[in-house]
């Protein structure tokens, strides 16, 4: 491919703020995607663009979620759900050095040959990566930043003893459950992440440890791409892992990865390794000083795909690269479960023609995120397959209802609901194929529900058996008191060993089992944390906002538009939420700004469509000068722009509602009641208190220019000064006209809503 934009490699250790830098370069540009290795980080980012510009132009895609708004401009993506076929004027992909990775390693690759932004592309990774790209995306310029904090050494060290703000890393489900509990029996609790979470989970499990309400983290690798948490020290319990085919040791650049998730920005981290366990010789040394050995192969699949037969299709799969520094993917799992499927004759029978194979590719594509036995991966893939190459070209909604309903029970232990959210994850999957499911927008609802409830039920199963409650500030108590807890007190409190039956002691086991309390009631924090994650997750239509720029969920009161950069970019400032953590503060503000950009976007909608966007230079300028000052500007502030406009500019921008008058530019549908109310909201916000107008009652064509109101709280709301009235927009230039072609000003103070009096003041002011 002929690189004709610039491409850009930024690579090196983490915390060097790659991924900030690619960001901030996104939103320079017109429109842009950016490529994410992990769903979760996904979201991350999301969160982040959207609190910049709103989520009316963003575009979430991952596999099992689609937000996709009608207009977007930016789109976040995981990197093999991006839309590939779609032009925007910058692109990136971030841990491109996943391309070495050997089942997701050939789709980065693929990215870093085939995808490119029109005007800018950058890759984002580590410095391992360097002699690759340079062979392989000669055109690149590399560049890297020095890592914004200091990651040191600390040895090995008790779990005991670990510093607060910890994180505590192993690489299998049951070895982070011990560990963590061990940790809420000593230290009062752990948080614990771990790949199989669903977003909505790992996001309360972090907001406990990002809260103070726990001081440690126990987690899997899953924390080692991009997450931002405050770690302060990184202990490695284990330095080996099932990679999904054999058990093997971390190789220093990928403990260098996770070691890297402490010290955040410019705060300092250490890392070390849980006693009796140690690194191996000069490994430790390697991350300190981010030196690994360069990365000598990329995985590869061809993008040229034959359709025209099954055996076609697989032979297309299995070409060999060219490159030498390219290797063939030769256990991909979509490639694996095609292969299954040809040896089926009902299968066969039915992958007839490029369309059917193409279908049959798309079904093979469902990731299987169950992970349990293969064949009943490929057993369900095949039914898949019959239902949508059958007459009907759909799925079953009675099958897929039953199998949907099987998961849909919040009952349970830990693995039974991770289990459980695995499996509505293929669901998800599905039902975001429009064209697989009939009323898909209702399916996706439902799986998403049923997700949202698995994942609520985890985090509280996840709370009460790692968690103590109250711990944290039990802690802080103890604390401040001098006190220290004692390790032998926790165990009395753990639940006793079982007794097997006929022991002497058996009966006393009973009485105590009878005598010992029940499971305890979900707290009112796990209320509230409910609350929270339907609040972040809920659309626009269920927050609404006052003149007073007030934000309410239905009639609580949620928070409060405040004075930001500009007026088109105000901050919020919480309300009344005093109840919740940090961490939960946190994600309902993001929330909130999101919904305040999406407000001002919503208003200003009239002047950002692509149509204007695309009008000649003068038309734009008018336009920039109407969108700061929220739909009304001063003729004589763009006189220049207006001078140079065309008859045919003037009738384009007439089209869509935009006026230029002799006094005034004004946007007509920005003159409506509803954009009034939310035009007070945003001045507000901006100007100080008590120089904001009152709302102007409904219909009115002027209001009195009151004592101390800024005058240009006044045009900003569409009701520009003009003498001792403030005259809606539309208003002054009908009473202008009319004064132009000889009427008396006193014959017009019915147009201008004001005694006759006043109106000869007002007419001067007009002409002046």
């Amino acid at each position: 491919m002929v690189d004709a934009s610039p491409i850009t490699a930024v690579l090196g250790p983490t915390n060097t703020g790659k991924t900030h830098r690619a960001i901030e370069r996104m939103l320079s540009h017109d429109s842009g995607m950016i490529g994410l290795p992990l769903r979760l980080l996904a979201r991350e980012v999301y969160d982040r663009v959207t609190t910049r510009v709103g989520e009316a132009r963003v575009a979430l895609v991952t596999g099992e979620e689609k937000r996709v708004p009608r207009r977007p401009d930016y789109w976040v993506c995981t990197v093999e759900a991006m839309p590939v076929d779609l032009e925007v004027d910058f692109l990136a992909i971030d841990e491109i050095q996943l391309a070495a990775h050997d089942q997701r390693g050939h789709v980065f690759t693929e990215r870093l040959l085939l995808s490119r932004g029109r005007r800018e592309t950058w890759f984002l990774g580590a410095d391992t990566m360097r002699p690759l790209v340079a062979e392989l995306v000669p055109t690149a310029s590399i560049v890297q930043h020095p890592r914004l904090s200091r990651l040191a050494s600390a040895g090995a060290g008790k779990l005991s003893r670990l510093p607060p703000r910890s994180a505590v890393v192993a690489f299998s489900t049951p070895q982070v459950y011990e560990i963590a509990e061990r940790l809420r029996a000593q230290r009062g609790g752990a948080a614990v992440v771990l790949g199989a979470l669903s977003p909505r989970t790992r996001n309360a499990q972090v907001a406990l440890f990002q809260s103070g309400e726990v001081d440690y983290l126990v987690a899997t690798d899953a924390i080692g791409m991009g997450l931002n948490l405050d770690v302060r020290h990184v202990a490695f319990a284990a330095l080996r892992k099932f990679d999904g085919r054999a058990v093997r040791d971390l190789d220093p650049a990928e403990l260098a990865q996770i070691a890297g998730r402490a010290g955040r920005h410019l705060a300092d981290g250490t890392f070390g390794t849980v006693a009796p366990l140690s690194l191996p010789d000069g490994v430790a040394a390697a991350i300190e000083a981010h030196r690994f050995p360069p990365v000598r192969r990329l995985l590869w699949r061809s993008s040229e795909l034959d359709m025209s037969s099954i055996d076609a299709l697989l032979g297309s799969l299995r070409a060999r690269p060219r490159a030498r520094s390219l290797r063939l993917v030769d256990d991909a799992e979509d490639t694996a479960a095609l292969a299954r499927l040809a040896e089926d004759p009902e299968v066969r029978a039915r992958a007839r023609g490029e369309e059917a194979v193409g279908l049959l590719w798309e079904v093979c594509r469902i990731p299987d995120f169950r992970k349990l036995l293969f064949e009943s991966h490929v057993a369900l893939l095949a039914e898949i397959y019959g239902q949508l190459s059958g007459p009907s070209a759909a799925l079953d909604a009675g099958w897929m209802a039953a199998r949907v309903a099987e998961i849909d029970e919040v009952g349970g232990d830990i693995d039974t609901l991770i289990t459980r959210i695995a499996s509505i994850r293929t669901w998800t999957y599905i039902s975001n194929h429009a064209r697989w499911v009939r009323d898909a927008a209702a399916w996706q609802e439902r799986t998403r529900a049923i997700e949202d409830r698995l994942s609520d039920a985890l985090h509280e199963r996840l709370v009460q058996r790692f968690v103590e409650r109250g711990g944290g500030a039990a802690r802080r108590l103890r604390a401040a008191s001098g006190a220290r807890s004692s390790p032998g007190a926790r165990r009395e409190e753990a639940e006793p060993p079982a007794v097997a039956e006929g022991h002497p002691f058996a009966p006393i086991a009973a009485l105590r089992a009878r005598l010992a309390p029940g499971p305890a009631a979900p707290a009112p924090e796990d209320d509230r944390a409910r609350w929270v994650e339907a609040l972040v997750g809920a659309p626009h239509e269920r927050f609404s906002v006052d003149v007073g720029g007030r934000i309410f969920d239905g009639e609580r009161l949620l928070g409060q538009l405040a004075r930001g950069p500009t007026l088109l970019l105000p901050d919020v400032r919480l309300a009344a939420l005093e109840d919740l953590g940090a961490g939960a503060r946190s994600r309902v503000l993001r929330r909130l700004v999101a919904f305040a950009r999406d407000l001002v976007e919503a208003l200003l909608a009239p002047l950002r469509a692509p149509e204007v966007r695309a009008l000649p230079a003068a038309a734009r300028g008018i336009v920039y000068q109407l969108e700061q000052g929220l739909g009304t500007a001063a003729a004589r502030d763009a006189e220049e722009q207006v001078a140079e406009l065309a008859p045919e500019g003037r009738a384009l921008l007439a089209a869509h509602g935009i006026e230029v008058g002799e006094r005034v530019l004004y946007v007509q549908p920005l003159l409506r009641r509803g954009a009034l109310e939310r035009r007070l909201a945003l001045c507000a916000a901006w100007f100080d208190r008590g120089r904001v107008p009152a709302c102007p009652p409904p219909g009115a064509v002027s209001m009195a220019v009151a004592k101390g109101v800024d005058p240009r709280a006044y045009a900003a709301i569409g009701y520009p000064v003009f003498g001792t009235r403030a005259l809606r927009a539309d208003v002054a230039e009908r009473v202008l006209r009319a004064l132009a072609s000889g009427e008396p000003a006193e014959r017009l103070s019915g147009w201008m809503g004001c005694p006759a009096r006043e109106a000869p003041r007002v007419a001067a002011s007009l002409l002046g």
